[in-house]
Formats: structure tokens, C-alpha cells, sequence
């Protein structure tokens, strides 16, 4: 992700509201993808430097979870990153508030990538057969009034849903030590799911999907099955000399869509990367083995400054050939997406 900057020069992230130097108003704005500096015009309206006219998200300003802008001739009160949501925590409990924010801050995240990229995304209100929704879901560990024990996050006809419960540090690492995962975050859930939604997008070919299997395996191997023997058993020994991690070791859809989740995290690392002159030029002009030769060593490198001030590794996951070639697959089915635009 790119630097931003206030108008008093002060450096900014990507999910500021205000700016810590000059208590500033800004907004991201999705169509420049750019942060800006604002000051207030009236009537609701907020000025940039450059003379456009913005309305605060509702998001924003009822809840304080969103600071994306809407271009002064919408008439939509919501921004188009907020638009994908389908349903949110419910905020009549106060804990809600700031894990819906997580939440918004790992999507916006994950869209601001997804934009980058030119990839076709529209969300499931105005394209109801092609588009994308997000469900923010609770189950009864959060409130005794749900009646579902457990909400499972993952994808199914152009939704994604996530268990609030995600979003909550303590619940989230209880449940990565259940699991004996090495790594759990709303943006790793979101950037997987968001594979099995595209892969669906697509609706690939017949060769496509030939190409797949030849990669992957067979996506029509019986999936409850694959999943209950890894439950059951683990994952194989051997796993690590074909999978980027122990989970895309579980079926074939599985290994897409967590090659699909590290394709972004490599991508948004490296133009983050290149942002801060850590890297001479960013992700888009390397090529797949070039990306994951660069990131193979900054992310040791990261990992070494995590150790350094007591925190776990920001990038457990090592590569071998095939998980190479699976990334390089990715690849190419990120430009044949770019092509429905």
C-alpha cells in the first residue's frame, strides 16, 4: 500500500480519521484511491484541496468504522466499501463497535487491494448475480440471543461470512491454538475468502479448469469428506513440500483459495514495500518468481524485527516449487478476471 500524507505533510494510514499532527479531517477517497485532507463546506459537504466536493460515509459518522468518502452526486449514504455489506454486528452491544471496526479495516483493506489489481468488483445489491456481500455474523458465544451454537466463516454463493468473534483478539487466538494454526487475522480470513468468491466469479472454461485440476487437483473430490479427515487426522506429513500452508492441504478448492490469500498478501506487502523504499519498484513490475524471491527475504527480515520486540513471526509460511507454480496460476487468473471489466 501506497504512503499517504495530510496537507501539513504528516504521515498517515490508511484507516485515519483525523490527522495526529493537525487534527485535520480526512477520508479516503476510493476513486483517486488517495487519502485526503478536508475542510468543512456546509450542508454536510467536506472540500479537498483540489476543489471536489465529498460526503462522510454514514458508516463514519454514526459509528465511527468507516472513513471512505461519497462523491458530492451520490445520493447513496453509504460509501461503496460499506455498499458490501449485507449484514453487521449489532451495535446496541457496545463491544460490537470496535469489532465491527476491525472488521471494516481488514475489508477496506482487502478491497483497496482488489481495486489495485482492476479486478471486476461490484457488490451484491446492484449486481445480484455476479456481486459480492459480506455477512458479519455472531453466534451465541457472543450473545446468549443467538440461537446458532457457532457460525462458520467461509464463502458460499457470492457471500462471505465472517464470525464477529474474528475480530476479537483473546477469541480469535483461543481459536488459533485450538486449531494449531501458526497464523489467524480478519485480513488473512477476508483475502482467502475472497478466492472461492472470484474462482466463482470467473466461471471458468472447460481448459481453465483443466488447468486447475493439473495444479490443485480435482475441486470436485468430495469435500465434506476431505474436510472431516483433516479434522480427524491432520494434516499429511508431508504436507509442507506441496502446500503453502497445513489448511490448503485439505482440498483442492481450499489450496486455491489460500494461494489466492498469500498471492495478496505477497502483492500488498511488496507495494507497501516499495512504498517506504524498502524495494526499488513495487510488485507490478516483477515478475511471480521475482515477487517471491524479494518477499522471501524481507519477510525474514520482518519476522527478525517481530522476534526482536517479543511478538510471533508476521509471516510463518515458506515456499517450495509447487506452491510457486500454484502463485504463477493465481497469476493468470488475475488477468483473465481483468479482462470482464
Amino acid at each position: 500500500m501506497r504512503q499517504f500524507h495530510c496537507s501539513c505533510e504528516q504521515p498517515v494510514f490508511f484507516d485515519n480519521k483525523r490527522c495526529y499532527r493537525c487534527d485535520t479531517q480526512l477520508g479516503f477517497d476510493p476513486e483517486s484511491m488517495s487519502m485526503l485532507a478536508l475542510n468543512a463546506a456546509g450542508d454536510g459537504l467536506w472540500r479537498a484541496a483540489n476543489g471536489k466536493l465529498f460526503r462522510l460515509c454514514e458508516n463514519g459518522v454514526t459509528y465511527g468504522v468507516c472513513n471512505w468518502l461519497i462523491p458530492q452526486d451520490s445520493t447513496h449514504p453509504l460509501c461503496c466499501g460499506c455498499r458490501f455489506n449485507r449484514t453487521v454486528p449489532n451495535q446496541s452491544q457496545a463491544v460490537n463497535q470496535q469489532r465491527w471496526q476491525r472488521l471494516e479495516e481488514g475489508k477496506k483493506r482487502l478491497l483497496y487491494t482488489l481495486l489495485q489489481l482492476k479486478l471486476p468488483l461490484e457488490n451484491g445489491w446492484d449486481a445480484p448475480e455476479r456481486g459480492l456481500l459480506l455477512d458479519f455474523i455472531e453466534d451465541a458465544r457472543s450473545h446468549s440471543a443467538f440461537s446458532e451454537t457457532y457460525v462458520n466463516t467461509g464463502y458460499l454463493s457470492g457471500v462471505i461470512t465472517i464470525n464477529t468473534l474474528e475480530a476479537d483478539d483473546a477469541a480469535r487466538e483461543a481459536q488459533r491454538l485450538q486449531m494449531k494454526e501458526n497464523y489467524r487475522t480478519v485480513l488473512g480470513h477476508l483475502r482467502h475468502e475472497s478466492g472461492h468468491y472470484f474462482w466463482h466469479r470467473l466461471n471458468p472454461d472447460n481448459a481453465t479448469r483443466d488447468s486447475f485440476t493439473a495444479v490443485y487437483g480435482d475441486e470436485k473430490s468430495d469435500y465434506q469428506q476431505a474436510l472431516d479427515r483433516y479434522y480427524a487426522n491432520g494434516p499429511a506429513p508431508d504436507w509442507q513440500a506441496r502446500h503453502i500452508s497445513a489448511y490448503a492441504s485439505v482440498h483442492p478448492a481450499e489450496d486455491w483459495a489460500e494461494s489466492w490469500g498469500h498471492y495478496l498478501h505477497i502483492y500488498d506487502a511488496l507495494d507497501t514495500a516499495a512504498a517506504h523504499g524498502l524495494t526499488p519498484s513495487g510488485p507490478d513490475t516483477m515478475s511471480m518468481p521475482e515477487r517471491i524471491s524479494v518477499w522471501s527475504k524481507l519477510s525474514i527480515t520482518l519476522n527478525e524485527l517481530n522476534r526482536s520486540v517479543g511478538k510471533r513471526d508476521a509471516y510463518p509460511f515458506l515456499f517450495n516449487k509447487v506452491v510457486v507454480q500454484k502463485l504463477g496460476f493465481v497469476e493468470g487468473i488475475i488477468r483473465q478476471l481483468q479482462t470482464l471489466h
